[in-house]
């Protein structure tokens, strides 16, 4: 049987329905409830077909790890259990393998997690693209940009601490081998409002509370800061303190990010100086003051803060404090000057607060694009990620919940549109027949709002460019009439409205009835925040600041650039901008993300059925599901299928020997499934019902269990046999080493019997023997005690007779002794008197020598040549011979120190000794170098690749000594780096940076070597008149090691040559020079540059040399 590959899929270990196309029965109740279940078990992502719902936990749970990375990578989107990395990687591949554009669409409301989706994304395709310097320079790029714009476009909210208060598209372009190239930002709608003004429990952009908390000392000092958040009128004070978030630590991450993306110092300086500009414009106060003409004006109440403001900004203080007192209206070729009073000085404070930060942050985004735009020009591949508000239905909605909800109909549009658009070309790709499938088509609300002609937006760009008088309320009445028959519009006072008895709609309000259900606007500020009007004279005062970053940001102030045409209004701008969008989304396969919040406490573990409930019904989910499985519910590749069910058919398992789709079709014969139930296409199986894939998958799992049961008896009866087989073996076994350890035994008693026996007769034998030796000893020492006896006698003879002669004897020499004695002493007397004194004096004088050399013997000094200790003289006359002695042991000593040297050595004190006959007592500098090693290579030339071209060039020569020495210019005594090399034949200056030769003297042709007689190192090498080398005259050098380098020039001259080299000590000698002699002349002096010898040309003869 052949090994099964075990696979995995979606349905196993599913806890609930992982795709809610497989929900059964689908309805609101069993959607929430299915969430919900996935959500108490940690399961936050679940499928609609391709599409992902999130759920945001709250906390932190561990299913982002490189491992799961790796899990998720190159697997088949329905190979796993649902995860955000699985709709990343199939994006990817799709892009890289398909060559197909992809973008990912991340809606839901604020708090759902949007953000981090986007991120989660981005940092997936991060993992798994391709490596290196430069596409992770990239990747860190693109990744640091979110950091900065969370920065400057986030902000706590009620329902999220970390909102995105813009919307946020970004292009991701990869080369043909997937790696990351660059991006591009798009950002819509910066909820700018919240600059001036924030909702109770929330707090302004993060930027601001970051600056005050994470600046330095001296940061805040230069932007004219305090770090107390009250004193600032544009931060609420209920919320500044946000549990959890450390604004300092995130500034400081926010700073690295700006420097990583490509920030230069100066313009992240610039950046903080507007924010702090922004800050500061909020605590600038206007009183009324009534003029002679009767009008009403403003002034400034206390100007301290406008000057901080414009000293930031390099602006001049009486054009910005005018444009906040006077607004120029200019109409053909007049102009009329008029006041403002305080509540439009204030509207013109904030509307210049808005306009600043708003074009700041575009600055930002186009900054960032510039950083990590694609450099190359070849073809990219595009990934786009769309991290955009959600849909949005408050208590009081204004002109920004308008726009943000015009733009989640105009997605769910183009959701709808391409969900069915890939449905139907699955399908006739498969070769399934296409049926039309009913579903809510939202283009009459799109149309209702950006309709060109009556379009709520159109209308509310006609009412702002209308003359006469503009309120929030003609605007109503306008919308009133257009719009009153309109089945999605409702109004108070529309004519076909249903609620004209209903007092819960007031009067200043319109109703829209959204694909997500009917939301209320009010009509307050609609005009206003649609102009988003920036008067000119405060353009212009922008335009005339010293900052060039705020200058840049306002280029309609230019007095040559005047435009006296309406700028576009702020709806047009983003309608403009959604077109685009939508268009760039079309061109894109695409991929959605769908979050949800399941609570308003932001508490991990806490199901708000409600809350969900409203938000499944306006992301339109399970109309999603229904378009999803209006046809078929759920299909699957035959291999796949096969592999997974084909142990259900005894023709199928354990292993097919056909095509996967005659296999499936087998399989589905086998188990009787209705044809209504299925369809079969050319690579996929299409099943229509949920129940029909939930039967096969019991029928799967009753099966397994069946298998398991089967695998288990097999086991027990291999494991009994087994066992059995053992016990047999052991058996036997133990049977042969019992029948070995009896005969083994019976062996041991034999052999111990056969012992005993072999001893007796032994003992018996060796006593017998033993008779026998004793009765022959003890014969043997009877004649040899007769022997000893016999022997005595005879001794006792001969002694008794010697002794006897050598009386004899003894007598005979006793008196030839004295004999002699007495002739001996006559002689003696005879000639005492005549010798006796000089024998006495030799005698003595012999003891005396004796008695020195054996003291001398144990005084003597050690061996080293340099120990002058010697035993003192003990006699007057033995002066002479106390020291030659000395002299010849000093001699002998020495002789045994230089038979201890090496060659090596012999020629460094050689050189040495040469040194102290050329220099010692003639040149103030030689003490110095006695002590001082000669080392000759003080430059690595074989090992340093800068001074290749120099090693080649001296064709394997010794180098002797080589060394960085100072060449003396001649015109004006300044010094200039040059490489001195000394080998066997030449003399070699190269130049210190390039290794290049400057000069090639051959040894034949130096003559001399001059140098003075004090401690400088300064030497003149003269060369032969007429020689090749002299064309330029002498050279003069200064060198750290003039010694050595003298001396080893001397030996190897005389070496090469067999002439001595002449070395001139004077303090004043004569350098040729070209053609020109000059005198260098050697004086006393103080340096300023410490104890360095300088050199310095007094005239065109003489050159000073002036040593310390």
């Amino acid at each position: 049987m052949e090994k099964m590959e075990v696979k995995t899929s979606l349905l196993d270990n599913m806890i609930g329905v992982g795709d809610m196309v497989l929900l059964e029965p689908l309805s609101e109740e069993s959607f929430l409830s299915n969430l919900q279940k996935r959500f108490d078990h940690n399961e936050i992502y679940t499928y609609i077909g391709s599409v992902v719902i999130s759920v945001n936990p709250y906390q932190p749970l561990p299913i982002y790890s490189p491992e799961k990375v790796e899990e998720y990578r190159n697997r088949n989107f329905y190979e796993l259990s649902p995860h955000i990395f699985a709709l990343a990687d199939e994006a990817y591949r799709s892009l890289r393998d398909q060559d197909k554009d992809q973008c990912i669409l991340i809606t839901g409301e604020s708090g759902a997690g949007k953000t981090e989706a986007s991120k989660l994304v981005m940092s997936y395709v991060a993992a798994v693209c391709g490596k290196g310097a430069e596409v992770n320079q990239v990747k860190e790029q693109l990744l640091q940009s979110n950091p900065v714009l969370e920065a400057f476009g986030n902000a706590k909210t009620v329902r999220n601490d970390n909102s995105s208060r813009f919307g946020k598209y970004m292009d991701i372009e990869f080369d043909f081998k997937g790696d990351p190239l660059g991006g591009v930002i798009s950002n819509y709608l910066l909820e700018k409002s919240r600059v001036v003004k924030q909702p109770r429990g929330e707090r302004n952009f993060h930027i601001f509370y970051q600056i005050l908390s994470g600046g330095s000392e001296d940061m805040l000092q230069k932007l004219k800061l305090e770090r107390d958040f009250s004193r600032y009128n544009y931060l609420s004070l209920d919320s500044a303190k946000v549990n959890g978030v450390d604004d300092a630590v995130n500034f400081r991450t926010v700073r690295n990010a700006m420097q990583i993306v490509g920030f230069m110092d100066h313009e992240t300086q610039s950046v903080f100086e507007v924010v702090a500009a922004v800050l500061k414009l909020g605590n600038i106060e206007f009183k009324p003051e009534s003029r002679v003409n009767g009008l009403d004006e403003s002034k400034i109440k206390d100007k301290n803060e406008l000057k901080e403001i414009c000293e930031l900004t390099g602006i001049d203080q009486s054009v910005l404090e005018r444009a906040f007192s006077f607004r120029t209206v200019e109409a053909k070729q007049e102009k009329v000057s008029t006041t403002l009073n305080v509540a439009q000085a204030y509207y013109a404070r904030d509307a210049l607060a808005k306009n600043l930060y708003s074009r700041l942050f575009s600055w930002l985004v186009t900054r960032i694009n510039e950083s990590i735009k694609a450099q190359s020009k070849v073809r990219k591949k595009v990934m786009g990620v769309l991290d955009i508000y959600g849909f949005e239905i408050f208590e009081d909605n204004s002109f920004e919940q308008f726009i943000i909800n015009y733009c989640n109909e105009k997605l769910q549009q183009i959701f709808i549109e391409l969900t069915l658009k890939e449905e139907q070309e699955e399908y006739i790709r498969e070769g399934i027949e296409w049926t039309h499938i009913e579903y809510f088509n939202n283009a009459i609300i799109c149309d209702l709002i950006e309709n060109n002609q009556n379009g709520i937006l159109a209308m509310l760009d006609e009412e702002c460019l209308r003359p006469g008088v503009v309120t929030d309320d003609t605007f109503l009445e306008k919308l009133n009439q257009v719009c009153a028959t309109h089945q999605h519009f409702e109004s108070r006072m529309s004519k076909c409205s249903r609620f004209l008895n209903d007092t819960s709609l007031p009067h200043s309000c319109f109703r829209i009835q959204h694909y997500a259900g009917k939301v209320m606007y009010q009509m307050e500020g609609f005009v206003d925040k649609n102009n988003d009007l920036l008067y000119r004279d405060l353009s212009q005062a922008m335009w005339k600041a010293n900052h060039p970053l705020i200058k840049s940001l306002f280029p309609e102030g230019n007095p040559a650039k005047i435009n006296l045409k309406r700028p576009p209004t702020a709806g047009s701008q983003f309608k403009s901008s959604v077109a685009t969008l939508m268009r760039n989304l079309q061109t894109k396969n695409p991929n959605y993300i769908r979050c949800i919040k399941p609570n308003d406490k932001k508490a991990a573990h806490v199901f708000n059925e409600a809350l969900v409930c409203h938000q499944v019904r306006y992301l339109g989910l399970l109309e999603n599901v229904r378009v999803r499985r209006a046809g078929f519910a759920f299909r699957q590749p035959y291999v796949p299928c096969l592999e997974r069910y084909k142990m259900l058919c005894k023709q199928t398992w354990p292993c097919w020997r056909g095509p996967a789709r005659a296999g499936v079709e087998v399989l589905f014969n086998d188990l009787e499934i209705p044809e209504e139930e299925y369809s079969f296409g050319r690579s996929k199986i299409f099943i229509r019902n949920p129940r029909t894939l939930f039967k096969l998958e019991d029928l799967r799992k009753q099966r397994l269990e069946d298998l398991a049961a089967l695998i288990q008896k097999i086991y027990r009866g291999w494991k009994c046999r087994t066992q059995f087989l053992l016990m047999k073996k052991s058996q036997v076994v133990i049977a042969a080493w019992f029948r070995r350890y009896a005969q083994q035994k019976k062996y041991q008693q034999t052999k111990s019997s056969a012992v005993v026996v072999q001893s007796y007769i032994r003992g018996w034998k060796a006593r017998k023997l033993l008779r026998e030796l004793k009765h022959q000893k003890r014969c043997r020492e009877a004649v040899t005690t007769i022997a000893a006896f016999w022997h005595g006698v005879q001794a006792r003879r001969e002694l008794k007779r010697l002794k006897e002669e050598a009386r004899r004897k003894h007598a005979v020499a006793v008196i030839w002794a004295c004999w002699l004695g007495l002739k001996v002493r006559r002689e003696y007397r005879k000639f005492f008197r005549a010798n006796a004194g000089r024998k006495i004096y030799e005698f003595v004088l012999q003891k005396i020598m004796q008695k020195y050399f054996l003291e001398m013997k144990n005084k003597m000094p050690s061996l080293s040549p340099i120990d002058k200790n010697w035993p003192a003289r003990p006699y007057l006359f033995l002066d002479s011979t106390h020291k030659e002695l000395r002299r010849i042991f000093h001699l002998w000593r020495c002789k045994k120190y230089r038979d201890g040297f090496t060659n090596q050595k012999k020629a460094i004190y050689e050189e040495k000794l040469e040194a102290s006959e050329l220099f010692k007592d003639k040149k103030a500098l030689y003490p110095a170098s006695v002590g001082q090693h000669f080392q000759g290579a003080y430059l690595e030339i074989s090992k340093n690749p800068r001074y290749k071209k120099l090693k080649d060039a001296m064709e394997e020569e010794k180098v002797i000594i080589a060394e960085i020495v100072n060449k003396i210019n001649r015109a004006n005594g300044k010094c200039t780096a040059r490489i001195f090399l000394l080998t066997k034949n030449h003399v070699l200056l190269a130049d210190q940076k390039s290794g290049h030769i400057k000069s090639e003297l051959p040894l034949e042709d130096v003559t001399k070597v001059s140098m003075s007689s004090q401690n400088d190192g300064f030497f003149a090498v003269h060369l032969k008149e007429g020689s090749g080398a002299a064309g330029k005259g002498d050279f003069l050098l200064r060198s750290d090691h003039l010694i050595e380098m003298a001396t080893k020039l001397y030996r190897t001259t005389l070496s090469q040559t067999n002439q001595k080299l002449n070395i001139e000590i004077s303090d004043e000698f004569l350098v040729q020079f070209r053609q020109d002699k000059v005198c260098v002349k050697f004086v006393q002096g103080t340096q300023k540059n410490g104890n360095i010898p300088t050199c310095k040309r007094k005239n065109n003869r003489l050159l000073e040399v002036a040593v310390p």
